[in-house]
C-alpha cells in the first residue's frame, strides 16, 4: 500500500511538472508579448540617435533582466572610419516610459566588438541606411519591427529584418548591395 501511493506521489509530481512545463513561453513569446508595451518604434530609436557623424550600424527590442529594452548600435565616428579607429557602443534603455533615454556602452568586449566590426563594414559597403530597409520592411510585411541587423549569410551582406505579427515572428532579408528582397531558401 505504501509502495503504491509513493508511485501515485511521485506520478503526481511528474504530470504537474509537464503542466507546468508545457505552460512556460519562450524567451521569443515574452519580447513577442512585450512589445505591445512599447512608446517608441526601432524608427524612433535610430532617428533620436541621428546626430553629427554617429551612425546607427544595428537596431533590436530585447528582453533585458525581465523588462523590454529598446537596443541600437551605433558607430560614433560615422561610415567613413574603420572599426579600429570608430567608438562602437550600444544604446539602451525602457522603451515603455514617455520618452526614451537610453544609456550608452562603449564595447570593449570581442564578442561585441566582433559584431559591431561586421556591422559597420557592411553598413559602409551599402549605399543604404537602416531606415531605408525598415521603409522596405514596413511595405512588405504588417507588423512591428523588432530588429534590423547587417549580417553576412552565405557569404553575401544582408540585412535582416525581423517583423513580429501577433505571437509570431517573420523573418525578412534584403541585399546590401541592391536593397532587393530576397526569399528565403
Amino acid at each position: 500500500m505504501r509502495t503504491t501511493r509513493i508511485g501515485i506521489w511521485i506520478a503526481s509530481l511528474w504530470l504537474a511538472g509537464t503542466v507546468i512545463a508545457g505552460a512556460a513561453s519562450s524567451p521569443q513569446e515574452d519580447l513577442l508579448k512585450a512589445l505591445a508595451g512599447s512608446k517608441h518604434s526601432l524608427e524612433e530609436g535610430i532617428k533620436q540617435l541621428a546626430k553629427g557623424s554617429e551612425v546607427a550600424i544595428s537596431g533590436k527590442f530585447e528582453m533585458e533582466d525581465g523588462h523590454l529594452s529598446l537596443s541600437i548600435y551605433t558607430a560614433e565616428k560615422g561610415l567613413g572610419v574603420d572599426a579600429e579607429h570608430n567608438v562602437l557602443k550600444e544604446f539602451a534603455g525602457s522603451p515603455e516610459a514617455a520618452e526614451w533615454n537610453p544609456k550608452d556602452e562603449v564595447f570593449k568586449d570581442m564578442a561585441h566588438v566582433a559584431r559591431a566590426s561586421t556591422q559597420l563594414t557592411i553598413m559602409s559597403a551599402s549605399r543604404f541606411s537602416l531606415l531605408d530597409i525598415l521603409a522596405k520592411a514596413k511595405k512588405d510585411q504588417a507588423g512591428t519591427i523588432y530588429s534590423i541587423a547587417p549580417l553576412l549569410r552565405d557569404r553575401k551582406p544582408v540585412f535582416v529584418v525581423l517583423v513580429a505579427n501577433g505571437v509570431k515572428s517573420v523573418e525578412l532579408c534584403y541585399d546590401a548591395a541592391t536593397g532587393s528582397r530576397i526569399e528565403p531558401k
